[in-house]
């Protein structure tokens, strides 16, 4: 009698054990997308970013391919680069635009992505610990740019196509500073015909940025480095007519470059 009354108080104390470590019940398997949802953009405006997070995977997982699965994607897409996980975020939203090409989000969905990407590259407007946005891989810049392009060509009446194009202009001219940063960093070290290539792409590329004015002058640099005077001159030429007011052009003393002097007087200027 004692072993089977010992016997059944053993049963019982594991029982309460096994029942006591056992995790809660997740009570979110039985309620809907849409109460998960609204749980969700709750968490998302109070700032609780994490909370929201699980939250719309829940929320998509039950709502694939409705409107609200899609709401759910990009609402997710957003709170990841909120959380600072921006390859997430691209993934997500890149896995939207291949699966819902039609949806009414869909210009969002650009938008987003390319914020995703400008922010990353850019920041807004600023720099980070001191150094210069143009000094900076670009390929994040490009991406942005990509999308932007796309939004403002195909949704060109969108709620985020003005601001999109505006990015776009940022966008370039941080790209021509960058490729005129590359150009300076190969004339500086002595390779003059690299500079003078490098310098030549962000003049073909990016010929109303602000920085060809610089390009054409590292040309100008470059050619005569390498003693190439036709090369020299004809850049010469180009940025007199496209800068007369050019700053290079006035610390050269106006002097054409075929003059000894003049032409010292521009490899010196930085």
């Amino acid at each position: 009698m004692r072993r089977a009354v010992a016997l059944l108080a053993a049963v019982l104390l594991s029982a309460l054990i096994v029942g006591c470590g056992s995790n809660p019940k997740d009570d979110s398997r039985n309620r809907s997308g849409e109460s998960l949802y609204s749980e969700a953009k709750q968490d998302l405006e109070a700032g609780n970013l994490e909370r929201a997070i699980k939250s719309l995977e829940r929320v998509e997982a039950l709502a694939t391919g409705t409107l609200l699965g899609q709401q759910a994607m990009l609402d997710l897409a957003y709170a990841l680069w909120r959380t600072d996980e921006r390859a997430q975020a691209l993934s997500t939203l890149d896995r939207f635009i291949r699966l819902h090409p039609s949806s009414p989000a869909f210009d969002y969905a650009l938008y987003l992505r390319g914020l995703v990407n400008f922010n990353e590259s850019l920041g807004l407007f600023g720099s980070i610990a001191g150094q210069d946005l143009s000094e900076r891989d670009q390929r994040a810049s490009r991406d942005a740019f990509q999308s932007f392009k796309q939004l403002s060509e195909q949704f060109p009446a969108s709620r985020y196509a003005a601001d999109a194009r505006l990015r776009m202009d940022y966008i370039v001219n941080s790209l021509a500073a960058y490729e005129v940063h590359v150009a300076r960093y190969y004339y500086r070290r002595g390779a003059y015909m690299a500079a003078a290539n490098r310098a030549q792409q962000a003049v073909n590329d990016f010929q109303d940025s602000p920085a060809a004015e610089e390009a054409l002058f590292i040309m100008v640099q470059s050619y005569e480095r390498l003693e190439l005077p036709e090369l020299r001159d004809a850049a010469d030429r180009v940025l007199r007519r496209s800068f007369p007011q050019s700053r290079f052009v006035a610390q050269a003393g106006g002097a054409t470059l075929s003059t000894g002097g003049a032409t010292r007087a521009w490899w010196r200027f930085w």
